[in-house]
């Protein structure tokens, strides 16, 4: 098994960074060098989390032996040795030969390094991991806190379901804003394509520019462009090719935005509906979970099988809520344990940080498995307090992280920089937790591969007896300032909307989205009726030969045709002379929405039902007046 447990872990590691890559890019639209630099960071740093609880369990073994192997007072080259134990030493079966670690860390650390810092040779590991260790603070104060608080709200229907109306509301703007900025940028094409004719130099760049355009957008311009004409080289007004790469630009950003949007849109259209079915099925009293939607439902026979209404209604209704709230108890626990050490991991005698104190119980007993398990446990949460804050973050519309391959190229370059820039302070924070690091331990004892390659914070006094030390407890202000939302009001009060319970924009945001949510919802239904009458009448009508097929549709032709002239005869039978036509009243007929009587109805809003589970004030269930998205 030795080096197994490391190859093994290489290969995994590789396939679980492609997978969230393609989650979030686009490998057939993105460039193959933004797509390859991008898995190449998610890759390192992935890898540095998974493979540092192996170079742990490695030291701690080397420790033994040399304590087995020492006398009391022997030294071995640098390091004091520990006093001779009677105990045999057992060889971790993930154990890494010796030469291999210090190899793999030089390589991993200075590729990620190469990949986000320039001129490295002037900056040093020492600022660079300062730098990191000062950002990586700033985004574990907030994960440590907005994580288990999300699942714990996550077991709250109402709570999400407002949620989801604010970001249906907001999103919307965003997504009208984009089609308006689409359509102005498709204005400037079609007149830059009607003015460079096909006989002009820089027609190959307005090519290009189409090619980037929506399918729609390609065919009505090319319906309209006359390429028999020839350009007059005596005009001035055409455009340079500097403002035709700058036009290109904003055609990749345009079309991204929109494709984005419009994307991000179906997905919260479907959340919403989830939501409102699951509010609705929670006091349904046969216990058998009905979709709104025939197309919510799973279309494999397996999962149809497995996973019937009734499991469905078990587990949508009664089980995942206190799956949650159990789930964010634990992440909260474990916030707990982080804060506490973050703030007593500089004390060595007596040892107060949690970590340190179960790594040490275990190195006594050389159980290498929980060793391994309680250094990954821990190193995975903080990474996942880490990166998940990263996902989160969205300036502007410049850096967004997207899912569905809606993540642009900037974005992801982006991601992988803030990635190699954060894991490795990371990591040396982990082993200052569990006391791992000599630095922090004061011992001089030998040092894992990870420290002695990367562990620069010795070189500046200041910095390792100071700032590496004390300022990771700046990691409380932090988390207070998370739970109370201190950067939400703040982000509320310079103008961008932030979903806030007590706020009066968040209710009307509230209002406006619950009507856009059932407006989307009354379209759908009539689609799928429309449907189910197309497939009705392919199973009546579809296996006939093709005269009897003619006969039928002959007689329902004629008795909607008689049905329609005698609605047309009572109609003018029994209406007004007021100086219209009949066509115009038609067409008023034909052109108006059906009322649905039942949209108002207090049935109808799954926030409104008595089933004992959140509900808001008055003020979130009363529409607005005014809306900005309101029919004409």
């Amino acid at each position: 098994m030795s080096g197994a447990a490391l190859g093994l872990e290489i290969v995994f590691v590789f396939f679980l960074a492609l997978f969230q890559l393609h989650r979030y890019g686009d490998f057939r639209k993105q460039h193959r060098l933004v797509i390859i630099a991008t898995l190449l960071a998610w890759y390192l740093c992935f890898l540095i989390v998974f493979i540092l609880p192996l170079d742990v369990s490695t030291t701690i073994y080397n420790r033994c032996k040399l304590a087995v192997n020492s006398s009391p007072a022997e030294s071995n080259g640098s390091y004091v040795t520990l006093a001779p134990s009677k105990q045999k030493c057992f060889k971790p079966w993930s154990y890494i030969p010796n030469g291999i670690m210090p190899i793999f860390w030089r390589v991993v650390y200075w590729t990620s390094q190469f990949l986000t810092w320039n001129q490295l040779q002037t900056i040093g590991i020492a600022a660079a991991n300062t730098w990191g260790l000062f950002l990586l603070v700033l985004l574990l104060g907030y994960g440590l806190v907005e994580i288990p608080r999300s699942h714990w709200n996550g077991a709250k229907r109402g709570y999400l379901l407002m949620k989801t109306y604010f970001k249906a509301a907001k999103l919307m703007t965003e997504k009208a804003d984009a089609e308006e900025n689409l359509e102005d940028i498709m204005e400037e094409v079609r007149k830059v394509s009607e003015s460079i004719k096909y006989n002009h130099p820089l027609r190959k760049c307005v090519d290009t520019i189409l090619k980037k355009c929506p399918t729609e957008y390609q065919e009505r311009m090319g319906r309209n462009m006359d390429d028999y004409e020839d350009f007059d080289e005596r005009q001035n007004s055409y455009p340079s090719e500097k403002s035709l790469v700058k036009l290109h630009k904003q055609v990749i950003y345009s079309v991204q935005r929109h494709r984005r949007t419009q994307v991000q849109w179906q997905i919260l259209l479907e959340q919403a509906f989830y939501l409102e079915d699951v509010a609705k099925n929670e006091t349904s009293a046969t216990r058998q979970f009905v979709h709104t939607f025939h197309s919510q439902e799973p279309e494999n026979k397996i999962i149809q099988y497995l996973y019937t209404p009734t499991v469905e209604w078990y587990w949508e209704c009664l089980l995942r809520p206190w799956f949650y709230r159990v789930l964010a108890v634990v992440l909260a626990t474990f916030s707990v344990i982080v804060v506490w050490s973050e703030c007593t991991f500089f004390s060595t005698k007596p040892v107060l940080s949690l970590f340190a104190v179960f790594i040490q119980l275990a190195e006594k007993t050389y159980n290498y498995i929980y060793i391994e398990m309680a250094c990954f446990l821990t190193i995975f949460f903080l990474s996942i307090c880490v990166y998940s804050t990263v996902f989160r973050i969205r300036v502007f519309n410049y850096y967004y992280l997207a899912s569905h391959h809606q993540t642009d190229a900037y974005s992801l370059l982006f991601s992988g920089m803030l990635f190699c820039r954060l894991t490795p302070p990371l990591c040396l924070n982990f082993l200052g937790l569990t006391h791992m690091d000599a630095t922090i331990s004061h011992k001089n004892t030998q040092p894992t591969a990870y420290t002695s390659i990367m562990g620069s914070m010795r070189v500046l006094s200041f910095i390792a007896d100071g700032f590496y030390i004390y300022y990771p407890m700046l990691v409380v202000i932090l988390c207070i300032a998370t739970y109370f939302s201190l950067g939400t009001r703040c982000l509320n009060l310079l103008g961008f909307q932030q979903f806030m319970g007590d706020s009066e924009m968040t209710s009307d945001l509230i209002d406006e989205g619950k009507e856009l949510i059932r407006r989307e919802k009354r379209k759908r239904q009539r689609q799928e009726e429309g449907e189910n009458r197309r497939r009705e009448w392919k199973e009546r009508y579809g296996n006939r030969d093709d005269s009897t097929r003619n006969r039928v549709v002959h007689t329902d032709q004629k008795e909607s045709s008689f049905s329609e002239t005698h609605a047309s005869r009572t109609l003018s039978k029994y209406t007004r002379s007021n100086g219209r036509t009949e066509r115009d009243r038609i067409e008023l007929l034909q052109d108006a929405e059906p009322l649905d009587f039942n949209a108002d109805s207090i049935n109808d809003d799954p926030l409104e039902s008595d089933s004992g589970r959140y509900q808001p004030g008055g003020r979130y269930l009363s529409m607005s007046r005014s809306k900005i998205f309101d029919d004409v």
